[in-house]
């Protein structure tokens, strides 16, 4: 079950990542695909504003993984763009399957080493300010998250 989010400007964007925020917990995993300039730290911004992270969340793209707290768990946004070709482990089973929510931008990179139940989001370019949000969900916790944003 895949679900699409047509949103024509970035508060569009902003009020589907907090309508997200509402229904994760740890230790939830989401994956953030789309091009350069498609939203991706955008969308991960608001959701960490709905999760109630006060910190101004911006792209880790140099240090690959930036943690936040919450009240009562951590925030992991990790931008894996620079692991192309590497075979580098960062403790992911700590990270993935931690008391934290995590946010992955590029997620393709380490395929292999994420969780098989997740969230996959996929950013796409439709025109100047419109993006098409694609929701693919990877197990049963996933479709229950899914099913709850068309609500």
């Amino acid at each position: 079950m895949t679900i699409e989010f047509d949103v024509h400007s970035q508060e569009e964007t902003e009020q589907i990542a907090k309508k997200l925020a509402g229904l994760l917990s740890p230790p939830d995993v989401i994956t953030l695909e789309g091009d350069l300039g498609a939203g991706k730290t955008t969308f991960t911004k608001a959701l960490a504003k709905g999760l109630g992270i006060t910190r101004t969340v911006n792209s880790p793209t140099f240090t690959i993984l930036k943690q936040y707290e919450g009240e009562d768990f951590l925030f992991n946004h990790l931008d894996v763009y620079r692991l192309a070709d590497s075979d580098e482990d960062l403790g992911w089973d700590e990270l993935f399957y931690g008391d934290a929510i995590s946010v992955v931008e590029w997620a393709h990179l380490i395929e292999d080493d994420l969780p098989s139940e997740r969230l996959e989001i996929q950013l796409q370019h439709t025109g100047d300010t419109s993006r098409k949000l694609l929701f693919v969900p990877k197990g049963r916790r996933y479709e229950k998250i899914c099913e709850a944003m068309t609500v």
